[in-house]
């Protein structure tokens, strides 16, 4: 099982402003900490946000992390509407 976490403040508010948004979130995000690859709709992403996955928590309500399987971490890099991406 992976763990979340977050780099920033500006993350961490992101995150939790979405996880107390919505009571449909938590279960999500439990999939998710099992296999980060493929809950959620999760993919990779391209150009300048290679190297990252998104998965969708909700309708217009996106995720993007890193996978760092040494750590077994799900570092949430930003949490919003599909403007996450830009």
């Amino acid at each position: 099982m992976y763990k979340l976490t977050t780099r920033s403040k500006k993350t961490e508010k992101q995150f939790h402003e979405a996880i107390n948004y919505r009571n449909d979130i938590p279960p999500k995000l439990q999939k998710l900490m099992e296999n980060p690859r493929t809950e959620l709709d999760a993919h990779k992403l391209k150009g300048k946000l290679e190297g990252k996955w998104s998965c969708s928590l909700g309708y217009d309500l996106r995720m993007i992390y890193e996978i760092d399987d040494d750590a077994k971490e799900i570092i949430v890099v930003a949490v919003g509407s599909h403007k996450v991406y830009g």
